[in-house]
């Protein structure tokens, strides 16, 4: 377990509510059909998070601080505004599915819930230490363990369900060129690049004795070694859940005839009737533990990409008053979030379509960081090495095939 953190943190976090309802969408809508999606992005989403996490542990630097120094202003600008706007939006549409989940489990004013999810997710972040964060944040990650239980609590046709992953027959309509591309972009999310190389430059910083590979070579091996396990078991994980999320829905929703769902908190409703009290309630509490993951990840990677644009002091290490900029972007994503939920604009469509913005602007984001991971100015005798780099622009061609066929098939939701 110590040889896991941003990795595993960052895994996690991919399977948040905005994940959950996409993936019940996906489970709804063309049943076992989609399973293949998250057992394609598996090594696509390894390659690529491996390769953020290096460069953030060889160059001691984010993601976006590397960009800065590396790509004209204009490119790091949109960059980063693609980014905080999409983070923005994720977290409004997880709010409200953690405020809907609660009010389906216990009584009370789904608006209330959001304020309370929202105000106690930016405190743990501000006043809490880093390391007892992340300690916190590593046992909430069990939280998506209610969607292993959730599969034992109905009954799924296993043959069928290997069979639609394995061989799937479905025809590539817009509507399913659509979901696909929402399923690559809330699997591969351009915030879990930012995040997980930044968690790396944390674990830098909280440590006095350790300096960036780059010009500390000594114990680089280990050090790659722990990043390589680390995030293969933290995106294996990830993306076994979801493909447990997918089977659950299409198990139940899509055997009854339920294909529109919309959003988790309406996916954990349906159940209920379907497949009883029991699973209703994993489903509803799933939603909340991982909301309480991701929110912060996403607030946070949007702060680490502003900070590091404007160099600004940034890092959950540094108390309040030591970086004001970087907690009052936090503080922005986090209550910018809540405030649209109280407004006419739909959090809720905005869940998947969320989804389908980060497919789309994740692809000049690995684009950049490709080229950043294979120049030796950036990783000095790190370089990506030819297996990864290929498995890097693999992920990233893949991603950009997906975005094409969907606009040239006509985007439909």
């Amino acid at each position: 377990m110590r040889q896991l953190g941003p990795g595993l943190i960052t895994g996690a976090a991919d399977d948040d509510p905005s994940g959950i309802a996409t993936y019940s969408q996906a489970g709804a809508q063309f049943g076992y059909q989609m399973g293949w999606t998250v057992v394609l992005t598996y090594p696509l989403m390894v390659g690529i998070q491996m390769v953020s996490a290096r460069m953030g542990r060889v160059t001691g630097h984010g993601l976006a601080s590397n960009i800065r120094s590396h790509f004209p202003r204009p490119v790091l600008l949109a960059i980063v505004a693609m980014l905080v706007a999409a983070n923005t939006i994720n977290v409004a549409a997880d709010l409200a599915a953690m405020g809907d989940a609660l009010a389906l489990v216990v009584d009370g004013s789904k608006h209330f819930y959001i304020l309370m999810f929202g105000v106690v997710s930016l405190l743990l972040q501000v006043f809490l230490p880093y390391q007892r964060y992340v300690r916190i944040l590593k046992w909430l990650t069990l939280a998506l363990l209610a969607y292993v239980a959730v599969v034992f609590t109905i009954s799924v046709p296993w043959r069928e369900a290997i069979a639609g992953i394995v061989w799937p027959r479905l025809t590539l309509t817009g509507q399913a060129l659509t979901v696909i591309v929402a399923v690559f972009g809330t699997t591969i999310s351009p915030y879990l690049f930012f995040w997980q190389a930044a968690q790396e430059v944390e674990e830098l910083t909280a440590d006095p004795t350790a300096n960036a590979l780059k010009r500390d070579p000594e114990g680089a091996r280990r050090h790659l070694q722990r990043i390589k396990i680390d995030t293969y078991i933290g995106m294996g994980f990830s993306n076994l859940i979801a493909l447990f999320i997918i089977i659950s829905a299409a198990a139940t929703l899509h055997a009854a005839g339920i294909h529109d769902i919309q959003t988790s908190a309406q996916a954990a409703e349906a159940l209920r009737p379907i497949a009883g009290d029991a699973t209703f309630l994993l489903f509803s509490l799933g939603i909340i533990g991982t909301g309480m993951l991701a929110v912060p990840v996403l607030a946070g990677s949007a702060a680490y990409a502003v900070a590091e644009a404007f160099e600004w002091k940034s890092g959950l290490d540094l108390k309040l008053l030591e970086a004001r900029e970087f907690y009052a972007i936090i503080a922005l994503a986090t209550l910018g979030g809540v405030l649209l939920d109280f407004t006419p604009i739909d959090p809720i469509k905005a869940l998947f379509w969320s989804a389908v913005i980060n497919g789309v602007i994740a692809v000049p984001i690995m684009i950049v960081m490709m080229l950043l991971a294979d120049d030796a100015r950036v990783m000095g005798d790190f370089t990506v090495t030819r297996r990864l780099k290929a498995l890097g622009w693999l992920a990233t061609w893949t991603m950009a095939a997906a975005v094409v066929a969907m606009f040239v098939g006509g985007m439909s939701y």
